[in-house]
């Protein structure tokens, strides 16, 4: 018997392997050809308004982008096959879509050539995010430098204090013709240092500890770095005058805080926070004080006979695009004065493009955070998950508070829209994010598939 048995058993034909997921990378490819033809279709919209013809550089433009989005896709077809297909495709485009916009406000600012130097930016992020893919093997090789991260943050952030002010904010540190902005480097070293230290405490901080109320507060021990975060917040938003950065760290560090611990009463602690240092600091800071009476009064000036501030000609700008926009290069927006191709270039998408153009723009944000959102819950170390969630939370954030700004829905802060907005430090800061989700997506995938393949 337990030799038939035995046969029996093996003349059973093999189980068949589980079918491997597809890796999608000719979908990604796909993508990033329409991504890199309707910037470059903008591109010669621009022109044909302006001049009335297709901008002779319009090929060299297509070229270039095209090539670094080549080369970023080689990258993840390299070194990340199993990735997320619509990230790199997203990046590209919202990094196109932005040279259009400072190519088109730079015809209508004589004098002044961002779209250049921006180009260049955009290379210089586009190197780092091929550099992090095909160096950074394991996303948790970051969890080991955490403390390192922040302290490299909060010197980052603190450099600003010793250089002069610009536009009333000490966010940039600059030195003849070069300037550079440490906040937007700081904040995903900041967005390393809150995952690797939740991941380790999340469990002190959601049960251990008295209960008060509703809440179970930790011991002094976890809580402490809470509390010098808050306190961190609001020395930066007194010593740099800097809203924005404040806002967006301190966010960010509530949002994480309740992914790790589930519980909602941290962030009504954190909101709490956040509100009452705002408020502090909005009565005793002028330069603060004067963008909340700004927001609650954005006709003053006009009423004053001085006529429409930036935050009005904004406003206005947003009404004048209607539904469908004015289109590319026709547009009234150079009017805003000189943050137009950084604080407002979101009102120059508005005017030209109209509610329907902006409302795409805004869709690809969304679907940006989305993706993020989904890799996190994907993978199965707290680390990572807390990473993917930081990363795709500065996106949605930063988002939020720029438009909040330019809208009128809340003050103003001076932060530059991700992969939009003119500034260096902020498109190669925007193309790590999109580099390490990127890899932290790769990673979730493929543990789901079960093959271990680097």
């Amino acid at each position: 018997m337990s030799q038939a048995g035995t046969a029996g058993t093996a003349a059973d034909p093999p189980r068949p392997a589980a079918p491997r997921l597809p890796r999608r990378r000719g979908i990604e490819l796909a993508l990033i050809v329409v991504a890199v033809l309707l910037p470059v279709y903008g591109y010669c919209a621009v022109g044909l308004a302006q001049y009335g013809r297709v901008p002779p550089g319009a090929a060299g433009y297509g070229a270039g982008l095209g090539g670094l989005a080549l080369l970023a896709h080689v990258a993840v077809r390299l070194r990340a096959p199993y990735a997320d297909p619509l990230l790199l495709p997203i990046g590209v485009l919202l990094n196109g879509l932005g040279l259009v916009l400072i190519y088109r406000l730079d015809l209508g600012t004589p004098g002044t050539r961002a779209a250049p130097a921006q180009l260049v930016w955009s290379t210089l992020g586009v190197g780092l995010f091929t550099l992090v893919v095909l160096v950074l093997r394991d996303h948790r090789w970051l969890q080991r430098y955490s403390y390192l991260c922040v302290v490299a943050a909060l010197a980052l952030l603190t450099l600003p204090i010793l250089f002069p002010a610009v536009n009333g904010a000490r966010i940039w540190i600059r030195m003849g013709g070069f300037s550079i902005q440490p906040g937007e480097f700081a904040k995903v070293l900041l967005a390393v240092f809150f995952a690797a230290y939740l991941a380790a405490n999340r469990n002190a901080l959601a049960f251990a500890g008295r209960r008060l109320g509703p809440l179970r507060l930790p011991t002094g021990r976890v809580l402490g770095p809470i509390v010098a975060i808050w306190l961190l917040s609001v020395g930066v938003l007194v010593l740099e005058r800097d809203l924005g950065t404040s806002l967006l760290f301190f966010g960010l560090f509530v949002v994480l805080l309740y992914v790790a611990t589930g519980r909602t009463g941290w962030v009504a602690v954190g909101l709490l926070l956040a509100a009452l240092g705002a408020v502090a600091v909005g009565w005793l800071e002028p330069h603060v004080h004067s963008r909340i009476e700004d927001w609650l009064h954005p006709l003053a000036s006009i009423e004053a006979g001085r006529g429409p501030d930036q935050v009005a000609q904004s406003l206005f700008s947003f009404a004048a695009g209607g539904v469908l926009g004015t289109g590319l290069g026709l547009g009234h927006s150079p009017l805003i004065g000189f943050a137009t191709k950084s604080d407002f270039i979101l009102a120059t998408a508005g005017e030209e493009l109209g509610l329907a153009g902006l409302s795409a723009v805004f869709l690809l944000y969304a679907l940006l955070v989305e993706r993020g959102y989904r890799t996190g819950l994907a993978l199965r170390d707290p680390f990572g998950r807390l990473l993917a969630v930081g990363l795709a939370s500065i996106v949605a954030l930063q988002v939020f508070v720029i438009a909040g700004g330019v809208t009128g829905l809340i003050p103003l802060t001076g932060m530059a829209m991700p992969f939009l907005a003119q500034g260096g430090s902020s498109v190669v800061t925007n193309w790590a994010i999109v580099a390490l989700l990127i890899r932290v997506s790769h990673v979730a995938r493929r543990e789901y598939d079960g093959h271990l393949a680097p």
